[in-house]
């Protein structure tokens, strides 16, 4: 099987981007137009900050992947820090899809892997098609398990 690779949706990404550039512009519009003579020049400075929230968003999401390479699934996170988790697929024993309303409005979902042996859930959160990577990586667990029982 070829290798799959996920990230997060950048649905929510691209719909925060836009609320905030919108409240950009009518923060600035809202100065030129009437706090101009009023305000001090430090309200310039809020809308910028608008725009830290989408780019703090993003790099978050860039830096967050799953790769499913052969018999093992490699979720990695972190730019200065980074911290890398690596399942092997045979031991794969749950998968959970969980989607809230506004996540199947837009066909997203979390899912939550468990495996064997560990008490802890790996939770990939806002994935585009869940129950497909889900089925997909129950797929290529069963079919793992079965080479080594061989």
């Amino acid at each position: 099987m070829p290798d799959l690779t996920v990230r997060p949706t950048a649905k929510f990404l691209k719909a925060g981007t836009i609320v905030a550039a919108i409240f950009f512009v009518a923060l600035e519009a809202a100065y030129l137009i009437w706090l101009r003579d009023q305000a001090t020049p430090i309200l310039l400075l809020l809308p910028p900050l608008i725009l830290v929230w989408p780019g703090v968003r993003w790099l978050r999401w860039r830096l967050t992947v799953v790769t499913v390479t052969g018999d093992r699934l490699r979720y990695e996170t972190g730019l200065a820090s980074k911290s890398t988790r690596t399942i092997q697929l045979s031991k794969l024993q749950d998968v959970r899809v969980d989607q809230r309303l506004m996540q199947r409005i837009f066909g997203v979902g979390d899912l939550s892997l468990e495996t064997s042996g560990e008490t802890s859930r790996l939770v990939i959160h806002n994935v585009d098609h869940p129950q497909d990577i889900a089925d997909d990586l129950l797929t290529r667990s069963q079919g793992h398990s079965a080479d080594a029982r061989q």
